[in-house]
């Protein structure tokens, strides 16, 4: 559940030469119908990472038509006028690539992975489905069948994600990320294949789009290739994207599920801020992600320790928090019962241990010693062409530029035990806590006396 941006900030700690920014490897550049290409250089292996970012996913969709941008993303390998549906795929597998695709509350991006010299080939095929998608009724009907089951699989039949579904439905009044990436069911069953051709009129264009390339490449020559395929698709005007804001929460919100489970589960949420563009020396963010890494960020950190090891009420125990996105943010703590333990002593467990770091807070070494340990868990990023893209996509999607990231690890090494100790006594508190049980009900097969 630890942040992406926590783990490799350390890398910088070290490695402040291989920052974005500071390395001359990465290159921007704006064509004239909008759309954004971002080339990092990476010559280590033959291989390159294309990425195509749309800032559209499930928090610009609207009642009635949850579901519709994952739907979207199933869609975009249904065919175009020039590929039929499948082949897609079996293109990029041609030629020796890997591609998938994902949607995110912020945002869809696809992705190939291939061998440098087959670049061309799939900057064409992803260039062609972004203006040429062409499905039929017959295909989505066979299709939202698909994300139907997908659903079943993944959400109605998890007790861990119906209690998230439930934890965000209950913890966000107005605000678009109560809904599940996935969908509601009930839009799902209701969903027309215009709904998907809709969504993609409107949003997928090369004004919303960038496109983020890392590997063995020559800026220039990609910039060239990328003119050719995406320069030719006319730009158009998008929706309005019209402000949500979540209104201030007064007090404690509590929702119970009831779901067939092997143990209870515990999820607490409070609301705290995000990191917002143009407001990069905002210390709260950078404490809160550091605070995560002081209760979840190592095996011996305070909530395992304590919970796990030494009390042994939880069999896990996970802190959670994105210090950036598009929307509203929660500080996220989940636990799962150990057998003979209830949820109200792993409340109180979890509320002693803040309670102590509130108190207490953390020694300066401390602080040091989860830098190293975050440092070498995750070094090993440096080495994933994917993972620069990613990371490069992500901090786009999110308003900021892949220039503030150097900016944003600098900040994160400048705050101190203290303001860590500051927001967790600011933001964990009861008036922003949204609290989700989940109580295990007996499996049909227990139910009935038959062996599992």
């Amino acid at each position: 559940m630890r942040s992406n941006l926590l783990r490799i900030c350390f890398l910088f700690l070290l490695c402040a030469p291989l920052s974005w920014a500071a390395s001359s490897d990465t290159h921007e550049f704006k064509l004239s119908n909008g759309l954004k290409l971002i080339v990092r250089e990476d010559h280590r292996a033959p291989t390159v990472a294309h990425m195509v970012w749309y800032r559209a996913g499930s928090m610009d969709e609207v009642n009635g038509r949850t579901g519709v941008a994952h739907v979207l993303e199933h869609m975009m390998f249904k065919g175009t006028n020039k590929v039929k549906s499948g082949e897609f795929s079996r293109l990029v597998a041609a030629v020796g690539g890997r591609e998938n695709a994902f949607t995110s509350r912020d945002y869809t991006a696809y992705f190939q992975q291939v061998e440098k010299s087959k670049l061309d080939k799939v900057i064409e095929l992803e260039a062609d489905r972004m203006s040429n998608l062409n499905f039929d009724d017959a295909e989505f009907l066979k299709e939202i069948q698909v994300v139907m089951e997908e659903r079943r699989l993944r959400t109605e039949d998890n007790p861990s994600s119906l209690l998230n579904e439930s934890l965000m439905a209950t913890a966000f009044m107005t605000s678009p990320y109560r809904h599940p990436v996935v969908g509601w069911m009930n839009d799902l069953q209701n969903m027309k294949a215009a709904d998907a051709r809709d969504w993609y009129r409107s949003w997928y264009a090369p004004n919303n789009a960038t496109v983020v390339i890392s590997g063995d490449v020559d800026p220039k020559q990609i910039l060239k290739v990328v003119e050719k395929y995406y320069g030719a698709i006319p730009m158009h005007e998008l929706p309005v994207r019209k402000p949500q804001i979540e209104p201030p929460q007064k007090g404690i919100k509590q929702v119970q599920v009831k779901a067939p489970a092997d143990n209870a589960q515990l999820a607490m949420a409070w609301k705290v801020p995000r990191l917002e563009p143009g407001k990069l020396d905002d210390p709260e963010p950078y404490a809160l992600e550091l605070l995560t890494a002081v209760l979840d960020g190592y095996d011996n950190a305070r909530l395992n320790r304590v919970l796990v090891k030494q009390e042994k009420v939880v069999n896990d125990v996970g802190v959670g928090y994105d210090m950036i996105s598009r929307g509203p943010e929660l500080f996220l703590i989940n636990a799962s019962m150990a057998k003979g333990k209830t949820v109200a002593q792993a409340q109180a467990s979890i509320r002693k241990s803040l309670e102590e770091l509130k108190q207490k807070g953390i020694l300066e070494s401390e602080l040091k010693r989860i830098k190293v340990r975050i440092l070498s868990d995750q070094i090993y990023k440096r080495d994933s062409i994917f993972g620069q893209a990613m990371e490069i996509g992500g901090t786009e999607m999110a308003g900021f530029s892949w220039k503030d990231i150097d900016y944003m690890l600098e900040k994160m090494q400048t705050i101190t035990p203290e303001q860590v100790q500051a927001v967790a006594k600011k933001y964990l508190v009861d008036e922003g806590l949204t609290i989700a049980i989940l109580d295990p009900q007996a499996r049909k097969s227990e139910a009935s006396g038959e062996v599992k």
